[in-house]
């Protein structure tokens, strides 16, 4: 059975009523016929039949085990890390997050855990990196927002050997074009808030592991924490399920064109995307990946912040807002916006310089958005042009 059939195949019929939707069970808690007896539902913070039936889905597309929904992309980091203790270390991809950079740095390292970031496009990095206090290796692959490439299955050798764990997150690939499962990860990390659910209109997160030991442990800290999904948006994130391989493989495909197109901008200096055969590691992702997703990133050949804000603030159809994965494209200045809490040493060493652009690719026609680039370059130039004359 191919993936989309399986998809809409596997979501349940509601047995009660034959509803084609999953219900929404908008429950705190749930009458039971004894105490103690119940029809496996007691409380909504410890399960939920609509959460399940995401978290259930979840761990059917990432080939795992155990599937966990909460209430956005950062909860589901924090209960992975909290399976880590005091004097324990973190391996961490450098290119990271801005705000998984600002959990482990500015939270956790307080609580006696440690971070090492490191470049891990080159696997021999991580094992060089390795030692007897390392629990945790974290990886995003590709990465946000310069979509550097990383070796899942090499890096799942070295945890392995090594007693490690190996957690990737895969928002940027989503389970249609990548699992990391397959490739020896031990967890796996959604923010469904992006392709997931796929239309800007909710906050969540998902945690899906390799057995059942380790689901244990997040469930535990689930239920214990509390920073659960509610029913409603678990509906809107299956919602968005149903058609996630038919919206990956156009956002991919929009994607490479409006790369292809940035390689001839004069104004741009790199373009970041792992369907070019420029880009590094692309033979990687090659392997790894079915789709190369829809993120385009690129900086200028003048390394100005001025610059790159008024050509983000000169789009009509890229709106200028934080987040991506929506079907309606989107576009940031990293180094103002999503990745502004990290010192600019650090941004400038993973790549993240102050003309970065990332661009989330939606469905629109690619052309249009093509068209749409090259007026806002257009704009920027001349403002540049008039301004370096008054000044003169």
């Amino acid at each position: 059975m191919k993936e989309q059939t399986a998809i809409l195949n596997n979501l349940p019929i509601d047995p009660l009523t034959g509803s084609i939707s999953v219900p929404i069970y908008q429950t705190s808690t749930f009458v039971q016929d004894a105490p103690g007896v119940h029809k496996g539902f007691d409380y909504a913070r410890s399960n939920n039949p609509t959460r399940k039936v995401l978290e259930d889905t979840i761990a059917q597309l990432e080939n795992g085990t155990n599937g966990y929904a909460f209430a956005s992309g950062l909860a589901a980091i924090d209960a992975v890390i909290k399976l880590l203790s005091a004097g324990d270390e973190v391996i961490a991809v450098d290119d990271i997050y801005g705000g998984a950079f600002r959990l482990f740095t500015h939270v956790y390292q307080k609580f006696g855990i440690s971070i090492k970031y490191v470049d891990t496009t080159n696997a021999q990095n991580v094992a060089d990196a390795v030692t007897d206090k390392t629990k945790l290796i974290w990886i995003e692959s590709p990465t946000n927002p310069t979509l550097k490439i990383s070796d899942i299955e090499a890096i799942a050798k070295i945890a392995k050997a090594n007693n490690i764990l190996l957690c990737v997150d895969n928002t940027f690939a989503s389970p249609i074009a990548q699992k990391p499962i397959n490739l020896g990860a031990d967890i796996v990390v959604h923010s469904a808030t992006k392709y997931l659910s796929g239309h800007s209109d909710l906050i969540a997160g998902l945690v899906v592991t390799a057995t059942q030991e380790l689901g244990d442990k997040i469930k535990f800290v689930q239920n214990a924490s509390g920073a659960i999904l509610g029913p409603f948006d678990s509906w809107l994130v299956i919602r968005g399920i149903e058609t996630l391989s038919l919206r990956i493989k156009a956002h991919a495909e929009n994607a490479q064109k409006v790369a292809e197109y940035l390689l001839e901008e004069k104004l741009v200096k790199n373009v970041y995307y792992p369907g070019l055969p420029t880009h590094h590691n692309h033979d990687i992702a090659k392997k790894q990946l079915k789709f190369f997703g829809g993120v385009v990133t690129f900086d200028l050949v003048i390394d100005d912040k001025e610059l790159a804000s008024k050509i983000v603030s000169s789009t009509k159809l890229f709106k200028l807002a934080e987040s991506l994965g929506g079907v309606k494209s989107l576009l940031c200045l990293p180094c103002e916006m999503t990745h502004k809490s990290i010192p600019a040493e650090k941004r400038y060493q993973a790549g993240v310089t102050d003309s970065l652009i990332r661009l989330s690719v939606g469905l629109e026609d690619a052309d249009d958005l093509i068209d749409d680039l090259k007026q806002a370059f257009a704009v920027a130039v001349n403002v540049t042009a008039d301004s370096k004359s008054v000044t003169a």
